[in-house]
C-alpha cells in the first residue's frame, strides 16, 4: 500500500476527543413498526456510579474496587502486555499467543481481530482505550486492500482475519501483512471478523464518550462495506446468513456449514450496534432502512425457529412431515426419528437454548455456547429465553461447564460420525479443541451474560472454578476431556484471549457498569411473534 494512504489513517490517531459526560448516553435506534425512534441505551437508564444496575436483582459492589483483587489478576495483566504488538512506535493489538515452548508457531503469532476482541474489552475497561483506536484504525486500513485468492477476488467490505507487523532492522520500517483467508488453514475468509469490527466500535464508543471516530468517514465507509457483503440480496428465502465451515470462531470443519448460531448473533448484534453509529446522511440512510428491515425478520426468524425448549422438543418429536403451502407446522419438513436420543436426557422441564443450525431437513440440536452468550447480549433472545439459557446451565452444569469453563460445544462427535462431519480431522476428535473442549475465553461471554440476566453467581463460580488451575496451567487455549480436566493436547500456552477473557470477566463482576460498552438493552418493538405473510402478492 501507497505510504500516503497510511499517513491518512495515521492522521486520524491524532484528532481530537469530543468528550461527553458519561451519564450521557449515545442514543440507539429502535425499531417501530418500520420507523425509528430515539431510545434511552443502557449507560443512560442507570447513573455512572456504583449503584448502577445492570438488570434488576443483580448486586453490586459497595464500591468499584470493593472485591479484593485475586493474585492470579497481576499475573494476567503482565502476562497480557507482554502480548502486545506495536507498529511505528504504536500499540496495536495482542499476538494470538505468547508460547515460546511451542515448536510450531503457526499463526500464533499475529493479531487476530476476534481474539483481540477480550484484550480491547480489558484495556477499554482499565482506561487505556488508545491500542483499541490503533487496531480500529488499522484493521480498517486492512479493510481497503485488494483481496485476491487464487485469482478470485473478494468482497471490498471484508475484514482481515489477521495481520502480523514485520520488522526491516536494516531499514528500520514496519509494515503489515494481512490474511484474509488465502494463509489460514482450510482457505476459509472470516465471516465474523467484519461483525466484531463493529462491535468493538461500539464498545470503544460506549467506554470513552468518543463520538470522532464512529463519525469519522473512513469509518463509516468501512461500516457501510460490511453492511453491503451481508445484506446484499440474493435466492435465500431466510433471513439469517448462510456461511461456509470454517468462517468463525469454529474455525475447522466441524458441520456448521448452513446457518450456525454464532454467526446469526454476531450478525444480529452488528446490525444493532451499526444501526446506533450510522449517520443519517443520504448513504447512511440507505442502509438503516435495510437494517431495520432485516433485524425485523431476523429477530422473528430465530426466536421462532432455532429456539429449543421442553414443550418445543416435544412438538417436534409429534411433527408431521411432507406438509405442503404456507399452513405447513413443520415448516423445514424436519423428520422426528432424526433428533438424537441424547436431546431427550439433556432438555430439563425449565430451560432452553438457541440450537445449532437450522435449514430445510436439518437441525442441529447441539449446544454452542458462543452464540447462545452472544444472543443474550444483543438481545436477539428475549428476557424469558436468556433466563431460559441460564437455567440450562444450572440444571446441565457438569455437562457445559465441567471442572474447567466452559464447552464450546455440546456434546462431541464420536466415530463414524467424527469422521463423516469432520474428515478425520485428527484435532478436532472427541472432547478437544471445537469437538466439546473447554475454552476458558468464554468467561468473559458468559459473565456478561449472567450479568445481563442477574445471575452473576453462576459466572463467580465458574471463575472460581477456572481460577484453581488456570494461572498453574500457565493459561492454555483449551481444555481436553467430558469435564475439561486436561490441557488440551495441542493448546498453546499463554493463549492471549484466555488471560485477557479472564480480566474481563473479573472486572464486569467487579463493576457490572462495564457491561454496557458490550450489552445491547431489549429493543420492545422486536416482538417474539410476528404475523407472516400468508399469500403472494402479484
Amino acid at each position: 500500500m501507497a505510504e500516503a494512504s497510511e499517513m491518512e489513517f495515521t492522521k486520524l490517531l491524532d484528532k481530537p476527543k469530543l468528550h461527553i459526560e458519561r451519564q450521557r448516553s449515545l442514543d440507539e435506534l429502535s425499531v417501530v413498526n418500520g420507523t425509528l425512534r430515539a431510545v434511552d441505551s443502557y449507560e443512560s437508564m442507570y447513573p455512572p456510579s456504583a449503584a448502577r444496575r445492570s438488570a434488576p436483582g443483580t448486586p453490586m459492589s459497595p464500591a468499584p474496587n470493593a472485591f479484593e483483587p485475586h493474585f492470579m489478576v497481576a499475573d494476567a495483566w503482565d502476562a497480557l502486555r507482554r502480548s502486545l504488538v506495536f507498529f511505528r512506535g504504536q500499540p496495536v493489538g495482542t499476538l494470538a499467543a505468547y508460547d515460546h515452548a511451542s515448536e510450531e508457531v503457526l499463526n500464533y503469532d499475529q493479531v487476530f481481530v476476534r481474539d483481540f476482541v477480550p484484550s480491547a474489552l480489558a484495556f477499554l475497561m482499565n482506561g487505556e482505550p488508545d491500542i483499541v483506536k490503533n487496531f480500529l484504525l488499522k484493521t480498517l486500513h486492512l479493510q481497503g486492500w485488494e483481496k485476491k485468492i487464487d485469482r478470485f477476488k473478494l468482497g471490498e467490505g471484508v475484514m482481515p482475519a489477521s495481520f502480523k507487523v514485520r520488522h526491516d532492522p536494516i531499514k528500520k520500517t514496519d509494515h503489515l501483512v494481512a490474511d484474509f483467508g488465502e494463509s489460514a488453514i482450510g482457505r476459509v475468509a472470516p465471516v465474523d471478523s467484519g461483525f466484531w469490527w463493529i462491535i468493538l466500535l461500539r464498545a470503544y464508543t460506549k467506554s470513552t464518550g468518543d463520538l470522532s471516530l464512529a463519525e469519522a468517514t473512513e469509518c463509516q465507509k468501512g461500516m457501510r462495506l460490511i453492511l453491503s457483503l451481508c445484506l446484499s440480496e440474493g435466492f435465500d428465502t431466510f433471513p439469517t446468513l448462510l456461511c461456509a465451515d470454517g468462517c468463525s470462531m469454529i474455525d475447522r470443519r466441524m458441520g456448521v456449514y448452513g446457518y450456525p448460531i454464532e454467526i446469526q448473533a454476531l450478525f444480529f448484534m452488528a446490525l444493532r450496534c451499526a444501526l446506533s453509529m450510522l449517520k443519517h446522511d443520504a448513504e447512511g440512510n440507505e442502509f438503516v432502512e435495510r437494517i431495520v428491515k432485516r433485524l425485523h425478520a431476523l429477530s422473528y426468524h430465530m426466536r421462532s425457529y432455532f429456539w429449543l425448549d421442553f414443550q418445543q422438543l416435544n412438538d417436534i418429536y409429534r411433527y408431521k412431515t411432507e406438509e405442503y403451502s404456507h399452513t405447513a407446522v413443520n415448516k423445514f419438513n424436519v423428520i422426528p426419528d432424526s433428533i438424537p436420543d441424547w436431546v431427550f436426557d439433556f432438555m430439563p422441564t425449565r430451560g432452553g437454548y438457541f440450537i445449532g443450525n437450522l435449514s430445510p431437513a436439518m437441525m442441529d440440536f447441539r449446544w454452542f455456547a458462543h452464540g447462545n452468550c452472544i444472543a443474550i447480549l444483543s438481545s436477539l433472545a428475549t428476557p424469558d429465553q436468556s433466563m431460559a439459557i441460564m437455567d440450562l446451565l444450572e440444571a446441565r452444569w457438569e455437562e457445559l461447564i465441567g471442572e474447567m469453563p466452559l464447552k464450546i460445544t455440546y456434546p462431541a462427535i464420536e466415530s463414524h460420525e467424527w469422521r463423516i462431519v469432520t474428515g478425520c480431522d485428527p484435532k478436532n476428535t472427541r472432547w478437544s479443541y471445537h469437538n466439546g473442549g473447554s475454552w476458558p475465553v468464554l468467561l468473559w461471554m458468559l459473565t456478561a451474560a449472567c450479568i445481563k440476566t442477574g445471575r452473576p453467581q453462576i459466572a463467580r463460580r465458574a471463575i472460581e472454578q477456572a481460577e484453581t488451575r488456570l494461572m498453574k496451567d500457565n493459561w492454555p487455549e483449551y481444555y481436553d476431556g467430558k469435564l475439561g480436566k486436561y490441557i488440551g493436547k495441542q493448546a498453546r500456552k499463554f493463549q492471549t484471549w484466555s488471560i485477557a477473557g479472564y480480566l474481563v470477566a473479573k472486572m464486569m463482576l467487579e463493576d457490572p457498569s462495564h457491561l454496557g460498552m458490550i450489552s445491547l438493552e431489549e429493543d420492545k418493538a422486536m416482538k417474539p411473534l410476528m404475523k407472516r405473510s400468508t399469500s403472494w402478492t402479484v
